[in-house]
């Protein structure tokens, strides 16, 4: 009997669900040891696979980060609402997005990380900021300008916090939040110039 009788898989690990693992042990690492603790090697070890698994899907920590952090927030949920809930909405799935555990970690460390490093910026900002600008240009009808200050105040507020107490900002806080930031955008359409 050979071993293609035996099992139909080939030989070594199964791949399928490998991403889910690894982005979980991730956010993990991160949550328990903090991001800069948060070594690749730390990573594969809490995901049960080798580095070489990892650095062959991302080159990098920050490469890896960015995933991860894709995988974390999903897609921006767009209620068929109005103007001002659909911004109220954003800002409160953000907050919620960055208050999970390692979530704002990982995202506070990949964007420092990201100051000093021109392709992890770039990284960064394809693929994780640009599909989320773009589903809210597109559901607001504002030009590029407007809705990235709008994702600067937003997330720069809530990753400030995060960053200033080591803990998410609270619903009440959330709540003032969205209010300031309503009172300029929400009724306020500015022509693309």
């Amino acid at each position: 009997m050979t071993s293609e009788t035996t099992s139909g898989r080939p030989p070594g690990r199964p791949r399928i669900g490998v991403n889910a693992v690894v982005f979980a042990a991730t956010l993990s690492t991160v949550d328990e040891l903090g991001y800069a603790a948060a070594t690749v090697e730390r990573i594969a070890a809490a995901a049960g696979v080798a580095k070489t698994t990892i650095y062959r899907r991302w080159p990098s920590k920050g490469e890896l980060i960015v995933d991860c952090l894709l995988d974390a927030f999903g897609p921006l949920p767009l209620a068929d609402a109005g103007r001002t809930e659909l911004l109220a909405s954003a800002i409160r799935w953000i907050a919620a997005k960055i208050g999970e555990p390692g979530v704002g970690d990982a995202f506070a460390g990949v964007f420092s990380d990201a100051v000093s490093d021109p392709a992890l910026r770039a990284i960064l900002a394809a693929r994780l900021q640009d599909p989320y600008r773009l589903a809210l240009q597109d559901a607001l009808g504002e030009p590029e300008s407007r809705v990235l200050f709008f994702i600067d105040v937003v997330v720069g507020t809530l990753l400030h916090r995060m960053g200033m107490t080591g803990v998410p900002m609270v619903d009440a806080d959330v709540a003032e939040l969205a209010e300031m930031v309503l009172r300029h955008f929400a009724d306020r359409i500015v022509p693309n110039i």
